[in-house]
């Protein structure tokens, strides 16, 4: 659903409706701005224990409002100011949708999926969602030529209802009714969400684990918009050879996730550790690749653009999924009862890391640009940055997962504090 509004509307948009840019991207900052209601689902599914109805309402109201985003889209063709307003609300009701589901998935596989075979539940949710946006933008494509708006709203229609049915069989019966609600300390009273947004943010591996998730996911997200332009300006590869060029990135990115996903499990006895070690070394490899791309604005005929960019794709596979399953370890550590609003603070960070990383990374192009010149050495500069962003990433993945998680224990009437011991890294 997410990758019409995100590709297809927003070409629609600048190309057949001739408006300006900054409208999409408008547009899609309000969904990632929405992302901030992540903690709030999270704690709204931790008080009843229940995920899945969380996960459908969250794909339903993220289907009308990627349909009411299409017909926004059809609107601005005879009426732009109504049109503008009607996408306005759409993308409200997309971030608010995919916040409800999106969080709430990822809690219900930290809750229900054994720690050997995270490393492979992050795997496969990452593959899967990336064949998603391939099938989808290859079938709607197909279907949505000759163009009209009417086709628009319609094939937006179509593939929305296939993925909420689809959503619905993919969750059906992985939550009886019967496990709402255990006994014991996992289901204490719920308190009120700022409460337990505050005990969370107690939590010093909480607060480490966020700032990570930022800093990495802005590296990770500033290269999205400035590597196809650079390949194209530096190496002079058409338009079709820096396709095949984000085709080989992409490639490497699936390896290193399968690579994360056959290592968990043959080093189980010591996977936290391992996680964090992979997570460490994919920054590393992240900020090795960027540098070396960045010596490549200067001097391209030293370096083959596509082996770099591969390896590139590899690190950062290795990186992103290795964080997601320690998240997922992560999440379940701390005080009981609030995995859902952990969950949903580090999905708020990198919903927010998402939304600046693709701005800032082409703001820091242009006033390169402006000051260096416009050329190799400005796009240099900026992914010199993003491996100094790694390096640091690199730091807090290291120390993000040490020490002693703090969190709070009732004891009758009162709160006291204790700690329980986390694997250094």
């Amino acid at each position: 659903m997410v990758v019409l509004t995100t590709s297809t509307m927003n070409r629609v948009m600048v190309v057949e409706l001739a408006l300006p840019a900054v409208l999409p991207g408008f547009l899609v900052g309000i969904h990632y701005g929405l992302q901030m209601l992540r903690p709030l689902f999270g704690h709204g599914s931790d008080g009843g224990r229940r995920r899945t109805p969380y996960i459908v309402a969250g794909m339903a109201v993220l289907g009308l409002g990627a349909v009411g985003a299409a017909a926004a889209t059809a609107l601005m063709g005879s009426h732009p100011a109504a049109g503008i307003a009607a996408a306005t609300l759409a993308f409200m009701l997309i971030g608010a949708g995919v916040g409800a589901a999106g969080t709430n998935l990822l809690t219900l596989v930290a809750t229900h999926v054994d720690e050997r075979r995270r490393g492979p539940a992050a795997t496969l949710i990452w593959i899967m969602m990336i064949a998603g946006f391939a099938v989808t933008t290859g079938l709607a494509g197909r279907f949505l030529d000759p163009y009209s708006p009417q086709r628009l709203v319609a094939v937006t229609a179509v593939v929305c209802a296939v993925a909420f049915v689809v959503s619905l069989a993919a969750v059906a019966g992985i939550e009886s009714r019967g496990t709402a609600k255990t006994s014991g300390p996992e289901t204490s009273p719920r308190p009120a969400f700022r409460a337990a947004l505050a005990e969370v943010w107690q939590e010093a591996q909480t607060r480490r684990f966020t700032i990570f998730i930022f800093v990495s996911m802005l590296a990770y997200s500033a290269q999205d918009l400035v590597l196809e332009p650079f390949a194209g300006l530096v190496f002079a590869m058409t338009p079709g050879e820096t396709t095949e060029l984000s085709s080989a990135q992409h490639g490497g990115t699936v390896l290193g996730m399968v690579l994360v996903a056959v290592l968990g499990p043959l080093l189980a006895k010591r996977l936290p550790v391992i996680l964090t070690g992979l997570s460490v070394a994919g920054c590393l490899g992240s900020a090795l690749s960027l540098g070396a791309l960045a010596t490549a604005g200067v001097m391209p005929e030293m370096f083959a653009l596509t082996p770099l960019v591969f390896a590139l794709g590899l690190c950062n596979g290795v990186f992103a999924v290795a964080a997601i399953a320690r998240m997922m370890g992560l999440a379940r550590e701390g005080a009981k009862g609030r995995e859902g609003v952990r969950m949903g603070v580090w999905g708020a960070s990198q919903a927010i890391a998402f939304g600046l990383g693709g701005f800032l990374g082409t703001v820091a192009v242009d006033l390169a640009g402006q000051i260096l010149g416009k050329g190799g050495l400005a796009y240099g500069v900026v992914f010199a940055a993003e491996a100094v962003l790694f390096l640091v990433s690199a730091g807090l993945a290291r120390h993000a997962v040490t020490g002693r998680q703090v969190r709070a224990v009732k004891t009758g009437g009162a709160t006291r504090l204790s700690s329980s011991d986390v694997v250094a890294a």
